[in-house]
């Protein structure tokens, strides 16, 4: 008899853990469910991050194409501000109208590259071998490109553009690319 309470006990023991447990799992789904709402509610596509060239440059905006090469690099700018070298600025063939970016070779990015032969002061693009591409100034070069954005242009980002410091120490230059605070 003793034996049968005991095991009864144990039953019941046992069945009120499991409806606990049930009842706990049920309200961490819930609060599970509410925290992936919140997050997709407050997710929303990023059309523009800011550019410095150099450390302490001024920002200028980068408007993006709503593609899934932008979406992919906006991506890893929420990760943390993407600081990108320009290993060869003076000694390629068109350094005059435009800079390459090299993002690393760990980021795996879509493209989708099409032939372009004119580009646009401001143009950006994505080129295979993780390379980001700013036409600063106009000019007539054929490449296969995936388009990434644009900058508006002006003197003042011309200038920084050309002016942008050669990092002491590193003998290369860099961009800042950050989230647009606004």
């Amino acid at each position: 008899m003793k034996k049968n309470i005991l095991l009864f006990a144990v039953f019941i023991l046992s069945f009120i853990t499991i409806l606990s447990a049930c009842g706990s799992s049920k309200e961490v789904n819930e609060n599970m469910s509410n925290t992936i709402d919140v997050e997709n509610n407050s997710t929303e596509t990023i059309k523009e991050l800011q550019v410095r060239f150099g450390d302490m440059g001024i920002p200028f905006t980068l408007h993006l194409y709503d593609n899934d090469t932008a979406k992919t690099i906006t991506s890893f700018v929420g990760l943390g501000d993407l600081r990108l070298p320009i290993y060869h600025y003076d000694d390629y063939d068109n350094w005059e109208v435009m800079q390459y970016y090299d993002i690393p070779s760990k980021y795996e990015i879509p493209q989708n590259p099409e032939t372009i032969t004119s580009q646009k002061a401001g143009e950006v693009y994505f080129e295979e071998g993780n390379k980001i591409v700013l036409f600063y100034k106009d000019a007539q070069i054929s490449g296969k490109y995936t388009k990434l954005g644009y900058f508006d242009t002006s003197e003042d980002f011309v200038s920084a553009v050309e002016s942008n410091p050669v990092l002491e120490g590193w003998g290369n230059k860099i961009v800042v690319i950050s989230a647009n605070n606004e």
